[in-house]
């Protein structure tokens, strides 16, 4: 596949310490592997507009993680899967609490988003999104994610 779009992974706030080639890089792998080429954006950003998105969005006045938002029916042969966004602050902090990098958090997060952008839904599915996200979490080296996380 070709480079990505410049507004693949989008960044706003965000401190010098988080590893912006890094996760550019594994957008691309999001796309190109996860998704099967379909294109979707990633806003990494702070817990203030994580709150305002969720408030806006899904009545709840609280960060959040990361947040999905599916495309609308498209006419057919558009290839774009939708927008994520995620928090540095709320996935620095559950770096933290699980013991290892943010790095590998937002990586944690971020296939969590694409995989809710290609129509999984973990509360109704019967466990077909939880068993992608292991299958993809094993493939990309990732520790437990957020489905795991629930059930513990």
């Amino acid at each position: 596949m070709s480079d990505p779009p410049s507004s693949l992974l989008i960044f706003r706030r965000v401190p010098a310490g988080v590893p912006r080639a890094k996760l550019r890089q594994f957008a691309i792998s999001l796309r190109d592997e996860v998704a099967d080429g379909r294109e979707f954006e990633c806003l990494i950003t702070g817990d203030r507009e994580l709150q305002r998105l969720n408030r806006q969005f899904r009545g709840k006045d609280e960060p959040t993680d990361v947040l999905s938002f599916p495309a609308a029916e498209m006419p057919a042969g558009d290839a774009a899967l939708g927008e994520l966004a995620v928090s540095w602050q709320r996935a620095s902090a559950q770096a933290t609490e699980y013991a290892h990098s943010l790095d590998t958090e937002l990586r944690v997060l971020m296939l969590h988003g694409v995989l809710h952008l290609l129509g999984m839904d973990h509360e109704t599915d019967r466990g077909r999104m939880a068993r992608a996200e292991a299958r993809w979490r094993s493939h990309f080296q990732l520790p437990n994610g957020l489905i795991e996380r629930a059930r513990q």
